[in-house]
């Protein structure tokens, strides 16, 4: 019994931030606002402004976490190769940006991507025709693989880094060569970090609307833009609910995956 008085602090936070709002933003996305019960803030997700930004905000976290799995693989493999000791050094490293506010390194993107910025400043100094960076799809995919890689490189490596080394020599003993040990034998052990890899990244960038709003300005608005503005500027909370809900249609699919891939979780923790 006293063991289990010891989860009340962390009970009464889960239903004072997570289940309490969560049941409001149920409770505001299936009413009007005479409080009148309705589905017409979930099925808005169907009009043709709101199917745009959520299709395009599906791209657009599709094509950053391809990109960052095809980066964190082949770094989470050099990782592995250089043992604990070492790995770990070098993955402190690479996660020591991370320390640093979200939104301040995403503004550090802008500044480098915009008209004037520093990479276009780099450009002129070599007789270089500047670039249009800034407010493209092309910005705000980059802005998220900067931000979400690390949470694709840490459930690879911490899997990879799992792998007995007499695995990989005893299939080398009966004859695969590298190709074949990676396709046969590594690739399918770190299946579930790359299924916590993508869902980690997948989700932020499905939902995220900072990195839109800075790298895309107002030409670009992802399906967290639109929702964002419906709290904030529309004042719209019943509409903003509603497409809140769609949304976790995503993440609980994603999170079934997670289920039925990592079982153990050995891809979720580092």
């Amino acid at each position: 019994m006293s063991k289990k008085l010891l989860a009340g602090p962390y009970l009464l936070w889960m239903i004072g931030f997570t289940i309490i709002p969560l049941a409001l933003i149920v409770y505001y996305g299936f009413t009007d606002r005479s409080g009148a019960f309705t589905l017409e803030n979930i099925l808005a997700i169907a009009t043709a402004e709101h199917a745009k930004a959520l299709w395009l905000s599906l791209a657009l976290s599709l094509t950053a976490t391809v990109v960052c799995l095809l980066l964190a693989f082949p770094l989470a493999m050099v990782l592995r190769s250089r043992g604990r000791g070492a790995g770990g050094v070098i993955v402190f490293i690479f996660i020591l940006p991370m320390w640093m506010n979200f939104l301040l390194r995403t503004l550090a993107w802008q500044t480098l991507l915009e008209k004037n910025g520093v990479i276009n400043g780099i450009l002129s100094a070599l007789h270089l025709p500047s670039q249009n960076l800034i407010n493209t799809p092309g910005a705000i995919v980059l802005g998220m693989v900067y931000n979400f890689l690390p949470f694709m490189v840490l459930p690879i490596y911490n899997v990879l880094s799992k792998i007995d080394d007499n695995t990989i020599n005893a299939a080398r003993d009966l004859g695969a060569n590298s190709l074949q040990t990676f396709l046969y034998v590594l690739l399918p052990l770190s299946v579930p970090g790359i299924i916590s890899g993508i869902t980690m990244v997948f989700v932020p960038a499905l939902t995220t609307f900072v990195i839109s709003s800075l790298l895309g300005g107002s030409k670009i608005l992802l399906i967290g833009n639109v929702i964002e503005q419906e709290f904030t500027r529309g004042s719209n909370w019943n509409l903003g609910s509603g497409l809140s809900l769609v949304m976790m249609v995503f993440i609980l699919l994603s999170m079934a995956m997670l289920a039925k891939y990592d079982k153990n979780g050995e891809g979720s923790t580092f």
